[in-house]
Parts: structure tokens; C-alpha cells; sequence
């Protein structure tokens, strides 16, 4: 069974106050076909955990190991995570402008596998994929999310996880700007991903909405860049009712957290 394993990990960023420390000890394992949310404040230090294992260059690993199926994540160039079999659904997509969203999918596609998929059945899965997301089929000749609106954007997020098929995701924060029949939409299509693949999901979210539609085996709390509550679907149920507050000991190390965030994306 594939592993992801996350091992006292400390992640910092250069803002203009100088290094300043996010993640503090992070650990986590997530085993394939499990679903993990992590709920916490802004500025916790969620999206920067996203970013650190998909490898953005801008957070700096300073402790810990990051490894899939024992090999070493951190030593791995983006493209080689990518083949590795981790995805990263970002809270913010990017526009892509002059790739077609279909050259964009067939090309990932094909340095994930490492040969070209066969035409014929490639088009007949995204024509189904799109159509199991309520996507118009003129947006595949569209540039990558260039004038999509957000909802849009997120509904790529997930076609792009139904068709590469990696082992492991982090969704940051997929449910936001969705309205609730594109909420329903998006996590259909991610609760199809994790059926036929038995994916392994890290699901970072503010709200617990999006919880009862991908129903979670674990919820972990992050405050100041540490997990600091972890435990079945009901905790998240207490976080709607009751908050972060009895978690807040310092408000000043929250700012600090959302300010470096802020600095670098």
C-alpha cells in the first residue's frame, strides 16, 4: 500500500521582516485510499504545506522529510513529484494563456506515463470526464483557465485529477467560490478519482461544507504550523460549533503566519 509521509517538517519563507518559520514539527501519514482534512485558521500554515510537498520554490524546508513510498519527495525536481504520482489542486489557478486545455491534459498525460495516450480512448475519457463535471466541451479548446470564472477553474482542478490518476492530492481549498451546485460538482468528481483509484486525499479547507460531500476518515487541526487536535469526522463538526478560539494561545504567531503566507503568494 502507497505512503506518504510527512516527518516533523518545519518549512520557512523570506518576507520582508526577514526568515520567518510557518510549519513547525509537522507529521502526518496518509495511506492510500484514506481522506484527510486539515481545518485551522488563516495563516496556520495549510497552503504552505500544500506548496512544500508539491515543491514550490519558494518555501524553504529547514526540518523533517517529506517521503512517498520511502523515497524522498524533497529531492525531487516539481515534474518528478508529478510522476511520483502527487497532485496539488491549488487554491488559485493559474491561466495558461496560449495552451489549449486539451494539448495542456494530453501532455501531462503523457510525461506522467511516459508514452502518449492512445487518441481514441483519450478523447472518448475527457469527453466523458467533462461531461460528469458540467463542462462545456468548447472550454478544452480554450487556453488553461484563461477567462475561466472561479468555479470554472476548480472543475478543471478536478478533470485534471480524473485523468492523470495520481496516487496521492492535496485539494487547497477547492471548496471556495464554489456555489452550492458546483460544490455538489467538484466532489462527485473527486469522490469518482478516489473510487476508481483508491486515491489518498489531503483535503485543506476552512468549512466543513465541503465534508459532507467527501466524507473525511480523518480531521487534523493546524494552528501556528502544528497539527495540534487530530480525530474522526466529528471534530470537524465541533470546529463549526465551537471555533478555533481554545486553540489560539498566541494571536501574534497566527498573524505572523498569515502575513509570510501573504509575502510570498
Amino acid at each position: 500500500m502507497s505512503v506518504l509521509e510527512i516527518k516533523d517538517l518545519s518549512v520557512s519563507v523570506e518576507t520582508d521582516a526577514g526568515e520567518t518559520a510557518i510549519l513547525n514539527g509537522v507529521n502526518l501519514v496518509i495511506r492510500k485510499g484514506e481522506t484527510h482534512a486539515i481545518m485551522g485558521p488563516n495563516g496556520s500554515g495549510k497552503s504552505t504545506l500544500a506548496y512544500t510537498i508539491a515543491g514550490h520554490p519558494k518555501y524553504k524546508v529547514t526540518g523533517g522529510s517529506i517521503t512517498l513510498d520511502g523515497e524522498d519527495v524533497l529531492e525531487m525536481t516539481v515534474d518528478e513529484r508529478a510522476r511520483a504520482g502527487l497532485f496539488l489542486a491549488m487554491q488559485y489557478p493559474v491561466e495558461i494563456p496560449g495552451v489549449s486545455v486539451t494539448n495542456f491534459l494530453r501532455t501531462a498525460k503523457t510525461a506522467i506515463d511516459g508514452e502518449a495516450p492512445a487518441i481514441r480512448h483519450w478523447i472518448k475519457d475527457v469527453k466523458s470526464a467533462m461531461a460528469n463535471l458540467r463542462m462545456d466541451p468548447k472550454f478544452g479548446e480554450r487556453g488553461v483557465n484563461e477567462g475561466f470564472s472561479g468555479g470554472e477553474k476548480k472543475r478543471h482542478e478536478i478533470l485534471q485529477l480524473e485523468l492523470l490518476k495520481p496516487k496521492f492530492a492535496v485539494l487547497d481549498e477547492t471548496d471556495s467560490g464554489l456555489d452550492v451546485d458546483a460544490l455538489k460538482i467538484v466532489s462527485e468528481g473527486v469522490n469518482r478519482a478516489k473510487e476508481h483509484t483508491d486515491l489518498g486525499l489531503l483535503l485543506i479547507t476552512h468549512y466543513t461544507r465541503i465534508l459532507r460531500y467527501i466524507k473525511p476518515d480523518f480531521v487534523h487541526v493546524m494552528v501556528a504550523g502544528r497539527l495540534v487536535e487530530s480525530g474522526g469526522a466529528e471534530l470537524a463538526d465541533r470546529l463549526e460549533d465551537e471555533g478555533y478560539d481554545r486553540f489560539l494561545e498566541d494571536g501574534k504567531s497566527e498573524a505572523a503566519s498569515e502575513a509570510a503566507d501573504a509575502a510570498v503568494l
